[in-house]
């Protein structure tokens, strides 16, 4: 089945767009959360939220710093604890209490547990990092940006 072509969204709002690159370039250039804590964050958002144009991206970058075995159980993390260190652990919970934020409504569980592996603005770092990512699959999902790999 061929998919329709949809709107290149920002080809078509360009000032939107530099907005929100300018958060994604605080975020990877602006904090000191390591970059691969950082995609892997992006990555997990990403696979909660579906939007293969981010999948398939972030994919690319993680592998570039974490095996692929790794890569692959990110979905199952929890399942899987002793792959990941603590403070990616609680990145990736706070990453899907955030993300679910309608379900969960940040929880002073999930806030503590946070709390205790960031500090304060590492904290709000990476919910910003969460938010952008969010951000952008709610553009990348609807309109259906094309992804490099292929059949």
């Amino acid at each position: 089945m061929e998919e329709s072509k949809r709107l290149v969204w920002h080809e078509i709002a360009p000032a939107g767009a530099k907005a929100l690159a300018g958060v994604h370039h605080y975020v990877t250039t602006g904090t000191d959360l390591p970059e691969e804590l950082i995609h892997l964050v992006f990555l997990r958002v990403s696979q909660i939220n579906g939007c293969a144009y981010c999948i398939d991206l972030h994919t690319r970058d993680l592998l570039k710093t974490m095996a692929v075995d790794k890569v692959a159980l990110v979905p199952v993390w929890a399942e899987v604890l002793q792959l990941f260190p603590e403070r990616y652990r609680a990145a990736l919970a706070w990453a899907e209490e955030v993300t679910r934020v309608s379900e969960t409504h940040a929880s002073d569980e999930a806030y503590a547990a946070a709390s205790q592996a960031f500090a304060p603005k590492e904290l709000v770092d990476l919910t910003i990092a969460i938010a952008a990512m969010n951000a952008f699959n709610r553009l990348g999902a609807p309109f259906r940006l094309p992804v490099k790999a292929r059949p």
